[in-house]
């Protein structure tokens, strides 16, 4: 089907706005129920919703919205509105997109890198003759990752060779199946397509379920929380914003795969199916890094 030759200007959408007010939801939400369960929220204020409410509030509040407004630019592209000109503002657009997420896990490994080249070692009492241990923190050992919190609890720190491992290599075989279904849709061949894609699913969606078990023996034999002072909270920042984009990744990968099962996409008409594929391939790289400097070194 070839594209259309004017450029459709979509009509004003609701959704941006409804957006935004949920992830605003998700925001205050989520910090308010991360310092409820440390027993100090950040609104105290008698009538004040629950901070896991809020957060359940903003999480399906999203989804909704962006499954509604999915649901308007597909239909969008099956009655064939967007000209080559709207093709392109949809690449370039989402280029930018995973730029900004670029920049969003570089502000979080910063921090980490941060804490552990430069906080750390001031603490421990390197450098320039500094006595910061012996005043400010006697007994500290300038060694990452800290296994001993603020408030003299000690916890374990996460090893690399266990669930990591093999999470690692769950979404580096996705990101080649991946891989391997847009080649079978740019060639035609819809049914290897359709395999590939479930098995990129299916491995984007064990990954989820194996690093939920990780947080879990974490809590329960490691004793490493988010109050585990900074790796503590690094290390929960870092790997669970990725989980949530994994989330994400999966889930537009599964809306691919039902479109596939539908006939939407065409070799010559699927940047849906490219969108999504970047940002899964994004998602893979970022745990790499995830891998080698939160669990690894």
């Amino acid at each position: 089907m070839s594209k259309a030759t004017s450029y459709y200007v979509p009509h004003d959408s609701k959704w941006p706005i409804l957006a935004s007010c949920s992830l605003l939801f998700l925001a205050v939400g989520a910090a308010n129920f991360v310092q409820q369960s440390s027993g100090s929220p950040i609104v105290n204020n008698q009538g004040t919703l629950p901070g896991g409410l809020l957060l359940a509030i903003g999480l399906g509040g999203l989804f909704l919205i962006l499954t509604l407004w999915w649901r308007d630019t597909i239909k969008e592209s099956l009655a064939n509105m967007n000209s080559v000109q709207m093709d392109t503002s949809y690449r370039m657009g989402m280029m930018w997109f995973i730029f900004s997420e670029v920049m969003f896990f570089a502000a979080f490994f910063g921090a980490l890198f941060y804490a552990r080249i430069f906080v750390v070692p001031w603490l421990g009492g390197e450098g320039k003759g500094l006595l910061t241990n012996e005043i400010l923190h006697p007994g500290f050992v300038g060694e990452w990752p800290l296994l001993k919190t603020p408030d003299g609890r000690t916890t374990e720190a996460m090893g690399a060779w266990g669930l990591p491992a093999i999470n690692t290599a769950i979404l580096l075989t996705s990101s080649v199946f991946c891989t391997l279904a847009h080649h079978a849709l740019v060639a035609g061949h819809r049914s290897k397509q359709i395999i590939w894609l479930f098995l990129t699913v299916a491995l984007g969606f064990i990954f989820l379920g194996l690093q939920a078990l990780e947080y879990h023996h974490a809590y329960a034999e490691l004793g490493l929380t988010l109050e585990s002072g900074i790796y503590g909270s690094t290390f929960f920042l870092l790997t669970g914003f990725h989980g949530f984009h994994v989330t994400m990744g999966a889930t537009m990968l599964l809306i691919m795969l039902i479109r596939s099962i539908k006939g939407h996409l065409t070799p010559d008409n699927h940047f849906a199916f490219e969108a999504a594929a970047w940002y899964w391939h994004f998602v893979d790289v970022v745990w790499v890094f995830l891998f080698i400097f939160v669990y690894w070194l």
